[in-house]
């Protein structure tokens, strides 16, 4: 079970409830894969709210390592989740929540709405008929 108290969150991939966590080792591994310099920088990083597919693949794997699953980025992007695009980037925002506090989930979450709204454009939706991707979520 995921204790917030120590970065913990729980997420269901693949149907399975797993439980992530960006340790001080998980947060070295991201410094060096996004090519920041330290902590402040990468959380700047995501404060900025923009998300690609491969950087929701190496913060969720990150995390997933961090919580102690022996699990290679390759096979965190071939994992599925039940809200497609927009519960990626619902667990990317919790995890960065847990880790940096309440300004990564206020980007992560702008993002989150983006990608939710572009979907349902896409689909013919329009923007009134997209839907809050999770709880806090502009």
């Amino acid at each position: 079970m995921a204790n917030r108290h120590r970065g913990e969150i729980a997420a269901q991939l693949d149907g399975k409830a797993m439980t992530l966590c960006l340790t001080l080792g998980a947060l070295a591994e991201l410094e060096d894969a996004f090519g920041e310099a330290d902590m402040l920088a990468l959380a700047e990083r995501f404060e900025a709210g923009r998300l690609s597919a491969s950087d929701a693949v190496k913060v969720i794997g990150a995390g997933l390592r961090g919580a102690g699953h022996d699990i290679d980025d390759g096979a965190v992007a071939m994992m599925r989740c039940g809200q497609g695009a927009a519960g990626y980037v619902d667990i990317v925002a919790r995890l960065l929540t847990a880790t940096f506090g309440t300004q990564a989930e206020e980007a992560s979450g702008a993002a989150a709405a983006d990608v939710t709204a572009s979907a349902h454009k896409a689909q013919g939706a329009g923007a009134s008929g997209a839907r809050r991707p999770f709880p806090g979520a502009a």
